[in-house]
């Protein structure tokens, strides 16, 4: 996410996205209902609401995604809760973790926020990982860079825009704000991103001793 983009872009302009009645699977950490990750994503978007060409992530669905499964095409019903029972044994030797929100950072397709340590995580994704390569046979990938940066996105560009008006107005870093995450979601997106049409499956509750 380092240096700081000169431009931004649209995200969804040259994207492959599901058609009508296609869904995507996803392992997600959904924090909408934790107030201290909205209210750290909504003083971010009151900083940027003159700005046009952003879409911003609603509170409802603020998320870490973990892991890209695969298209429903591919992946059962069936198979879809084999994952959940697989990743919950799992997940339960693994205690929740807290993490900390605060550190903005820049791509030119979105503005995140950084989960700090990253490091804190690493069990979690590889738990969860384990579990859908066990199920379906294959082991799910990340969006963007090949290594998995946990983080919160506030909002999508989706205009091309000059990134240093938005930096200036956002800046870098927001007081910080702690979260515990404490079970990873399975979720269906159906249809293009942007329309959050998200379906919960189910969860894997995180039940191990700190």
């Amino acid at each position: 996410m380092s240096p700081l983009p000169a431009q931004m872009v649209d995200r969804w302009q040259n994207r492959q996205e599901p058609g009508p009645g296609q869904g995507t699977v996803y392992w997600h950490m959904l924090v909408g209902d934790q107030p201290e990750a909205r209210d750290i994503a909504d003083a971010a978007q009151q900083r940027l609401a003159d700005f046009t060409g952003l879409h911003m992530t609603p509170a409802e669905w603020l998320h870490i995604t973990t892991l890209v499964v695969g298209s429903t095409a591919e992946i059962t019903d069936d198979q879809q809760q084999d994952m959940l029972r697989t990743a919950s044994s799992l997940l339960a030797e693994i205690p929740p973790v807290s993490v900390t929100l605060g550190r903005i950072l820049y791509h030119p397709e979105a503005i995140i926020l950084a989960i700090r340590p990253t490091e804190a995580l690493g069990r979690v994704r590889t738990a969860i990982q384990a579990a859908t390569l066990k199920v379906t046979g294959r082991e799910g990938h990340t969006e963007g860079p090949a290594q998995w940066l946990p983080h919160m996105t506030i909002a999508y560009s989706e205009t091309e825009q000059p990134a240093q008006p938005l930096i200036n107005a956002l800046g870098r870093e927001l007081p910080n704000r702690e979260i515990t995450l404490n079970a990873v979601n399975l979720v269906v997106q159906r249809g293009p991103e942007r329309l959050w049409d998200w379906h919960p499956i189910g969860r894997a509750t995180l039940r191990g001793d700190p």
